[in-house]
């Protein structure tokens, strides 16, 4: 009897020792859905149909030999041999893969869609379609004609299965949290975000973000057009005629973004500005500034408040470009 009993028990291991086996039954790597509520059978199925795992059956095996497991929801992605144990393991400790797509501050809907295709994310026209409905902003921005301004710029994990809807979403949601943080419910925040996003065009020099919001706000004071080069660019972009510079054309162009023929500022932001941006646009600096120019060793800028200073600071800005070319 002892010895039915232990032939019975070695029968049993060695039916068993497979799902302690690293295997590999793929060359290239895989990268595996699993959505909420998939029964473990049809994880255990596509786990083999991919080559993870050898048999359905181990799959099955483990999750019968552990049921308390839970298992996790989200992309998996195996690239090297693994026991049916581990595999299960992984799934139950919700090691989900992701990786990192990073919106620099200042990017436009058209950068982050360019930026988005080159890295094979999303298809460009599809990312600039979700970005062209209002819809996830209108809560906060009744007015918003599109989501630019509110796509917050930073770094988001996104795994294969994240749609361009998905990504605005959370970014939207983002903006809404920074929002919040600074603390402004009575302010407009299509005109907050509309002044930042020209702030965020024109430096990226932290301290000088109040100066140039101080600038913007003193033409607008004065009735003066606020001939943002940026705001050129963005109507230029919408018209699909920029070329990769300013021509006079553009500077001649009708489009409502042109602050170069247009008074006031634009109808809405032309780029997404981070946080500090925003809180300039809330917290202008006081000066009497109307008028800033790079400085010729670039970096920073000249800021002026009489035409005669900005149009000496102008001049020792082209010389010096002459001649470093």
């Amino acid at each position: 009897m002892k010895k039915l009993v232990f032939v019975v028990a070695l029968i049993v291991a060695a039916g068993a020792w497979p799902i302690w086996t690293p295997y590999q039954g793929f060359s290239a790597e895989r990268f595996i859905e699993i959505p909420r509520g998939m029964p473990a059978t049809s994880i255990a199925r596509e786990l083999a149909d991919q080559g993870v795992i050898r048999f359905p059956w181990q799959f099955i095996l483990v999750r019968a030999i552990r049921p308390g497991a839970t298992l996790q929801a989200g992309e998996y992605r195996f690239h090297q041999p693994a026991s049916t144990w581990d595999v299960l393991d992984r799934i139950a400790r919700g090691d989900i893969y992701f990786f990192e797509f990073t919106v620099a501050e200042g990017s436009n809907m058209f950068d982050i869609a360019d930026a988005a295709a080159a890295r094979g994310i999303f298809d460009r026209e599809r990312f600039l379609r979700a970005a062209e409905d209002p819809s996830l902003i209108r809560d906060l921005v009744p007015s918003a004609s599109t989501l630019e301004g509110f796509l917050f710029p930073s770094t988001y994990r996104l795994t294969h299965s994240t749609t361009p809807e998905e990504l605005c979403k959370r970014m939207t949601d983002t903006f809404r949290r920074e929002w919040r943080k600074l603390g402004v419910p009575q302010a407009d925040p299509r005109r907050i975000a509309t002044l930042a996003s020209l702030i965020e065009k024109e430096t990226g020099v932290a301290n000088e973000r109040p100066l140039v919001a101080s600038v913007f706000t003193n033409r607008l004071e004065k009735g003066m057009r606020l001939e943002c080069d940026p705001t050129t660019i963005y109507a230029a972009l919408l018209d699909h005629r920029f070329r990769g510079a300013i021509h006079r054309s553009d500077l001649q162009n009708k489009n409502p973004y042109n602050t170069y023929q247009n008074s006031g500022l634009p109808p809405g932001p032309i780029a997404n500005p981070g946080a500090q941006a925003l809180a300039a646009a809330l917290s202008p600096a006081e000066t009497n500034y109307l008028f800033f120019v790079a400085h010729p060793e670039g970096g920073s800028h000249h800021f002026s408040a009489t035409l005669g200073e900005h149009e000496q600071a102008v001049v020792a800005y082209r010389n010096a470009a002459r001649k470093k070319n």
